[in-house]
């Protein structure tokens, strides 16, 4: 494969971007549809790239394709250049991202008719999956930090897209400033390798870690620094605050953020970095403990929600601790397996649930039920999606999801158990939104709404059966662990060996299975069967409800006490005084003095000859007498 065709796979929804930016926008009516077409259709030249791509990696001995640099800037001995990793990581991080982001594009055609804003969500969809796509190409830390940034700004744009909504407005700007947050340690790390390296070059930090030239507190502070910006992106415990509120954008740019592209981004990035990792037991404990602690952390939330989309969130959030836990356990195949498989499920759990609010007008799932009879493709693939995140045989999360398991009972018991806790929590919470939302009786929608509920249209179905599909054979890759190989697993033991081997060389799968089935059982006793009251539960665990409903009171924690006490009234009130009567004190002062200097000098002047010969005369005098007394 000539590797210029490589370099097309991002810059071809740059195209897009810039053709809808600059030409259809201010030429062309909101309501046609030629800006969606054009994003599709450079989506669809990516995705053909990228599966080409991917074919050629495989058939390369290493399992990498060489692509030139360009110099970019030389000062000296500093030399900056632009260029692209193609391993087996890039291979499959470019298919999945350009997947989703196309069935996500098609969707939108459906999902996003008649908005004003049509040609400007079309320009952010192209540059966020262009951004993405860089990220994932980039081949050293300075390109990565820079198309990094671009994600964040695509995601503020987007989640903000319905800029006159308050709670849009708010939401985009929480989603960015916490994500800075992060941004600032990777920055900080960033700079830190540059330092004692003289180097951004990923492949060089790889092996500067390997042979331990690069050890010891920095390559620690190092991985660590580069987490922290993962941990924000990939919306890890105690930065996770921002990613629910996201909700607040079109569902189409949920299913992107939270399956493919920014979300997907930190746990790429440490996966990226993984040498640094692995050679500091110290950041790949920090790593696999704050993976597994918020994967059972968000759960719990999802458990109370009554917001599909909220749900979901929550299910992502867990979902990235799963692959941070699994990245810290048992290296780089395993984590991004799990990312691979996430990434067509989750998608397809958020198109659902734009689905069912495209017909209900409502996203609370208080007022849908019955819809299984009323939107049977939209039910069935969500259903399928819902086996998958509960990890149920023989679909795709159950393979991702024991090999996790499997990797944590080996490294640490406790974090095995707190992932196996998990695996009950997800299988009740997601089965409860399809409980609620596709069975009992129809609850009759949002006040809002027009008409009776009814199945959405063809544009939109049919990226949700695709997703189907994938979501129940994507995981077949690693049957026989050609996955794990391909990714450069070294060991084979943990992995699948055959359709049913998985059963008969560990009893942990089967065990996990029947933990996943009791969650789905108890959500039918709930919800479906009603054999249990969901409200009398409620009420015994009334302490716990309110502690997963009010969300730890984590906002209140930050927007009340840190942030208007600690930062407003505390930090920000000092720099403030300290402006005021430090800096402006001097600045002020001086120029005070100035002035009443010069006023006073402009009062002797008064222009009266008499006066000016009085004072020559009592210098004269003076000088007479300093003369007189002291010569």
């Amino acid at each position: 494969m000539p590797y210029q065709l490589i370099w097309l796979i991002f810059l071809l929804p740059v195209f897009s971007f810039l053709i809808i930016s600059f030409l259809v926008r201010p030429f062309v009516k909101p309501e046609s549809k030629v800006a969606g077409y054009l994003t599709i259709a450079a989506i669809i030249g990516s995705l053909v790239l990228s599966l080409r791509t991917l074919t050629a990696v495989l058939a390369a001995s290493n399992h990498e394709i060489a692509v030139p640099n360009i110099s970019w800037v030389v000062i000296g001995d500093l030399n900056i250049s632009l260029g692209l990793m193609v391993d087996s990581l890039t291979a499959v991080m470019l298919v999945v991202v350009s997947t989703v982001s196309l069935m996500v594009q098609i969707y939108s055609q459906g999902y996003m008719k008649g908005d004003p804003g049509y040609h400007r969500y079309y320009a952010w969809m192209s540059l966020f999956t262009a951004s993405m796509l860089g990220l994932v190409l980039a081949d050293n830390l300075l390109q990565v930090f820079a198309f990094w940034e671009l994600v964040g700004l695509c995601s503020y744009l987007l989640i903000g897209f319905w800029f006159h909504r308050p709670s849009a407005a708010n939401a985009a700007k929480k989603a960015f400033i916490v994500t800075r947050l992060g941004d600032f340690g990777f920055l900080a790390a960033i700079l830190l390798l540059f330092k004692h390296t003289g180097t951004f070059d990923i492949a060089q930090l790889h092996s500067l870690a390997v042979a331990g030239t690069l050890a010891g507190t920095t390559l620690t502070w190092s991985a660590i620094g580069i987490f922290s910006g993962a941990a924000g992106k990939s919306a890890q415990f105690p930065l996770h605050v921002w990613l629910p509120d996201a909700m607040e954008g079109p569902t189409p740019v949920s299913a992107l953020i939270h399956a493919a592209t920014m979300v997907a981004a930190g746990v790429f990035l440490v996966a990226r970095t993984f040498p640094l990792f692995e050679h500091s037991a110290q950041a790949l404990t920090t790593v696999a403990f704050i993976g597994a602690f918020t994967a059972i952390f968000a759960a719990s939330m999802g458990l109370v929600m009554t917001d599909i989309k909220r749900v979901v969130a929550y299910s992502t959030i867990s979902q990235l601790g799963y692959m941070m836990l699994g990245l810290a356990t048992g290296g780089v195949a395993i984590g991004i397996f799990h990312l691979f498989n996430h990434a067509f499920f989750k998608a397809l759990l958020f198109l659902g649930a734009g689905s069912v609010n495209h017909a209900t007008g409502t996203f609370d799932m208080r007022l849908m039920g019955g819809l299984r009879k009323i939107m049977p493709w939209t039910s069935t693939t969500f259903l399928i999606a819902a086996l998958s995140l509960a990890g149920i045989w023989p679909l795709s999360g159950f393979w991702s999801k024991d090999e996790i398991l499997a990797a944590a009972y080996d490294k640490q018991p406790v974090l095995f158990y707190l992932a196996m806790i998990t695996v009950a929590m997800t299988a009740f919470y997601i089965f409860r939104v399809f409980f609620l939302t596709f069975g009992g009786e129809y609850r009759g929608g949002s006040p809002e709404a027009h008409g009776h509920p009814h199945e959405s249209p063809t544009v939109m179905v049919a990226p949700m059966v695709v997703l189907a599909v994938l979501a129940i054979f994507s995981g077949f890759w690693n049957v026989s662990g050609a996955f794990g190989a391909f990714m450069g697993h070294a060991e084979t033991q943990g992995f699948v060996q055959g359709l049913f081997g998985i059963f008969i060389h560990s009893p942990l799968p089967l065990i996990a299975l029947m933990v996943a089935i009791l969650g789905i059982f108890l959500a039918y006793a709930t919800y479906s069967a009603k054999w249990l009251s969901a409200e009398q539960i409620g009420r015994i665990f009334r302490p716990l409800y309110t502690l997963f409903y009010r969300k730890y009171w984590f906002d209140e924690l930050y927007e009340n006490i840190i942030v208007k006490i600690a930062l407003l009234k505390g930090i920000f009130a000092g720099l403030q005084q300290i402006d005021t009567y430090g800096v402006d004190g001097i600045v002020n002062g001086l120029a005070s003095t100035a002035i009443g200097g010069g006023r006073a000098i402009r009062r002797s002047q008064t222009g009266q000859l008499q006066l000016y010969g009085l004072f020559i005369g009592i210098g004269i005098l003076a000088i007479i007498l300093v003369i007189y007394v002291f010569g």
